[in-house]
C-alpha cells in the first residue's frame, strides 16, 4: 500500500469556505455535547456513572484508586491529561451532604491525586474544584465529584486558543495505569 504524503491540505466538500485554518475532527466529544451516559434523574438508580464505576474493574472503570469512602477516577472527557476526580461511593449532591469521614478521605485522597500526578506527569500546578449544582456548570449534579486538573507551564498553546481543541497525547487506559503505579499507599 502506497501512501502519498503531500503539503496540500485536502479540500473537503460542506466543510465551509476555505481559510487559513486547518479542521482537527473530534466526533469523540459528542457523546459528552449528546448527554451520553448521563442519569435519567437525581437518583442513584437512575444511571449515574460514578454509582455503576465502583462495581468495574479498576482497568474499565478507569479507576486509579480506592478508598474507603471515596475513589479516584479519571474523567472520561479531560480537560488536560490526567485529569481526575475524586468521588464519594455514597449518592450525594451537595459537598454539605458529606458526613465526616467522607470529608476527610476526600480531602486525603486530593492530596494523594496531586502527588501522584506530580511523581507520573510533573505537573506544575493544579485547578481543583467542585461544580455545585447544574447552574454551577456540573454535568452530572446529582453525584458530588471534585475535580483535579493538572496543569504545566506553557500548557495553552494555539491548539486550545485558537481551534478550541485541546490536544490529549495519551491514551486513557495508559494515564489511568501510570497514576495508578504513582499513587502513594
Amino acid at each position: 500500500m502506497l501512501i502519498r504524503m503531500t503539503s496540500e491540505p485536502e479540500q473537503q466538500i460542506g466543510v465551509g469556505t476555505p481559510d487559513a485554518f486547518q479542521r482537527l475532527w473530534t466526533p469523540h466529544r459528542m457523546a459528552y455535547i449528546q448527554g451520553e451516559n448521563k442519569p435519567t434523574g437525581p437518583e442513584a438508580g437512575d444511571g449515574c456513572p460514578f454509582c455503576a464505576i465502583p462495581s468495574m474493574s479498576d482497568e474499565d472503570g478507569l479507576v486509579v484508586a480506592r478508598g474507603e469512602k471515596v475513589y479516584a477516577v479519571l474523567n472520561l472527557y479531560p480537560y488536560n491529561g490526567g485529569h481526575l476526580m475524586v468521588v464519594p461511593y455514597r449518592h450525594v449532591a451537595d459537598y454539605t451532604e458529606l458526613d465526616g469521614q467522607e470529608t476527610v478521605e476526600l480531602a486525603d485522597f486530593t492530596k494523594r491525586a496531586m502527588t501522584a500526578l506530580r511523581a507520573a506527569s510533573g505537573a506544575h500546578g493544579f485547578n481543583i474544584g467542585m461544580n455545585q449544582g447544574a447552574v454551577a456548570g456540573a454535568g452530572i449534579a446529582a453525584h458530588l465529584h471534585q475535580h483535579l486538573v493538572p496543569r504545566w507551564g506553557g500548557d495553552t498553546n494555539f491548539m486550545p486558543v485558537v481551534g478550541h481543541t485541546k490536544v490529549l497525547p495519551q491514551l486513557l487506559a495508559d494515564t489511568r495505569k501510570m497514576l495508578a503505579d504513582a499513587w502513594p499507599v
